[in-house]
């Protein structure tokens, strides 16, 4: 049987037939000879507008001298305000115009694919369809941008069909942005469809079905595709080093920086982030200095993430004194870098100073007690990631009272609600000083949905402090609710054998057998790190998280597993 193609799939996704005609082609409002242009007087301040507050005031002098009826000049003022952000006034705007052409119709949905709510690109667009709007190449790119944000892979079909019923499905344009959109969405089945359909390709293209490959976690086709691209540009190379340490490859990732430069391709400040974080996570001092001085005798300035990158690298690698002078140096620092260097301290330092620069972070420190050249003094406001650091350094130090003074702030002061790491690190605090009913309840806290993440983490830490009992305990309750998960036997079955309760680890393998899991346990720490990390590295889909992620490896670096357990792909 012949194989159907994604075209005809999809073209049962287009249910909106125009009705009329009202909204006029912008080649029509291209063709009025009368029109006014970029360079009128009353047009002109737009290209410097960089406030609402301006944009009003030049919107009241071309409505006061009557140039708003004009297409040109409305369209203008429409597209300022989508650029500065503001879509209601946007929409307020563009429910203004007596006759909006395409142009004014894809500036809005613009402006909700860039805001907060980027689902409503659609039904804005359907609305405008019914109304009569003619969409074109344009369009659906803008469309595929929403649906990828949006994460809906039922919008990005339907955009889809729409640009096949418009004719406009073959544009290289729109089919690199359903093939950016079908990869985000995890649907790269499509995308893999689209691209093999494509008579054409360019690099976006091989691109973007590399990427769709990486977001999947599936490194052996991403890397294939890339070895058999025609034509890398540097996105390439940064898409799939930045996908190996995704994957929990950090040295496949140095591995292919090193190609890299002996092509010749000179990388970029994202490639540099990616290489000396994967410096860092494989604990590669010695490559990670090798990077840090290639990038000071490559590129001009500084960059504030690169620098960030620096000091959680050199803090990784058990260098906390470097890092904390380069810290000290830095001209320029945001959250992101107070928290790598708060996390270097609180794990891989000394947890004190950790807590000592929270209190310089906030403002109730000094803030040049180590000869502080930075030149900002004011008061930085911590987040989630902040205080897992702060709950990581009390349970190092056995800080109980202190741990729950973070916590309590962090809810009451902060306004930073709970999530499953803060309960993870308050449960392994109260364990760790064997308040074991007081860490039962602070599980019980945590939310349904990522209750057996978190008793994991707990769990491999019992592990580590030869906890047999509270083990046992926890061990139970995860098989309770996970009870054909092999990764829970797995560990309670290490705990015994370390335990030397030789009689104890065959009651495991015989409920195992009872349960109806017949994956075999083996003696490897495999199944303990899939364990220990799963509450990292459970679900990169969401990356409005990335900063939670880092702070994630961090974690498991507290546990002290060995760096064969850690990365399995490195060892030796």
């Amino acid at each position: 049987m012949a194989r159907t193609s994604l075209r005809e799939i999809l073209r049962c996704f287009s249910p909106v037939t125009p009705v009329s005609f009202s909204y006029s082609s912008s080649a029509s409002c291209l063709s009025n000879p009368s029109r006014i242009s970029l360079y009128h007087p009353s047009i002109l301040p737009l290209q410097t507008c960089t406030t609402m507050k301006e944009l009003c005031q030049i919107q009241a002098h071309v409505t006061t001298f009557g140039l708003f009826q004009d297409p040109f000049a409305a369209s203008r003022i429409l597209k300022a305000s989508a650029d500065l952000g503001d879509i209601e006034y946007t929409v307020l705007i563009f429910r203004q115009l007596s006759s909006p052409d395409t142009f004014c119709v894809n500036t809005v949905i613009k402006a909700y694919s860039a805001g907060p709510n980027p689902h409503l690109a659609f039904s804005f667009y359907f609305d405008m369809r019914q109304k009569g709007f003619l969409p074109n190449s344009f369009t659906f790119p803008l469309l595929a941008v929403s649906s990828a944000k949006s994460g809906s892979g039922p919008d990005g079909q339907k955009c889809h069909g729409q640009a096949i019923k418009t004719g406009v499905d073959e544009v290289m344009q729109v089919r690199n942005a359903l093939l950016h959109m079908y990869g985000t969405c995890g649907m790269v089945y499509y995308a893999r469809m689209l691209f093999d359909e494509m008579p054409t390709k360019d690099v976006v293209s091989w691109n973007s079905i590399i990427d769709g490959y990486v977001e999947m976690g599936d490194l052996v086709n991403a890397r294939r595709i890339f070895d058999e691209m025609p034509e890398k540009n540097v996105v390439s190379w940064n898409v799939m080093i930045a996908g190996y340490l995704r994957g929990r490859n950090p040295g496949h990732g140095l591995k292919l920086f090193r190609e890299m430069g002996k092509l010749g391709v000179r990388g970029t400040v994202t490639t540099m982030v990616s290489v000396v974080t994967a410096c860092g996570r494989s604990n590669r001092l010695k490559e990670g200095r090798s990077v840090h001085g290639f990038f000071l005798r490559n590129f001009l300035g500084s960059s504030v993430i690169f620098e960030t990158a620096l000091v959680d690298m050199y803090s990784k690698c058990s260098r906390v004194d470097e890092a904390r002078k380069f810290f000290d140096q830095l001209s320029e620092r945001n959250l992101i870098c107070w928290n790598a260097m708060i996390l270097g301290h609180c794990i891989h330092g000394c947890p004190e100073d950790g807590l000592t620069l929270f209190e310089e972070m906030v403002g109730k420190g000094s803030s040049n007690k180590r000869g502080d050249t930075a030149t900002s003094t004011e008061k930085m406001m911590p987040d989630e990631v902040t205080f897992i650091g702060l709950l990581c350094a009390c349970v190092r130090c056995g800080l109980l009272l202190e741990g729950q003074n973070f916590f309590y702030e962090m809810v009451a002061i902060y306004d930073i609600k709970p999530k499953f790491a803060h309960y993870w690190c308050m449960a392994n605090l109260y364990g760790s000083v064997g308040l074991i009913q007081e860490a039962e309840e602070m599980l019980r806290r945590i939310p349904e949905r990522s209750e057996s993440l978190l008793l994991s983490g707990l769990l491999g830490s019992c592990r580590f402090h030869g906890d047999v009992e509270l083990g046992e305990l926890l061990a139970k309750h995860l098989i309770e609710l996970e009870p054909h998960n092999t990764s829970y036997y797995a560990l309670l079955w290490i705990i015994y054998a370390v335990a030397g309760r030789r009689e104890n680890v065959e009651k495991v393998k015989e409920k195992m057998v009872a349960n109806g899991v017949t994956q075999p346990l083996g003696s490897s720490l495999v199944d303990l790190n899939e364990v220990v990390h799963c509450f990292k590295v459970g679900d990169r889909s969401r990356t409005e998280l990335e900063n939670t992620y880092v702070l994630m490896d961090e974690l498991a670096e507290k546990l002290k597993l060995p760096k064969c357990s850690l990365y399995p792909n490195e060892c030796g």
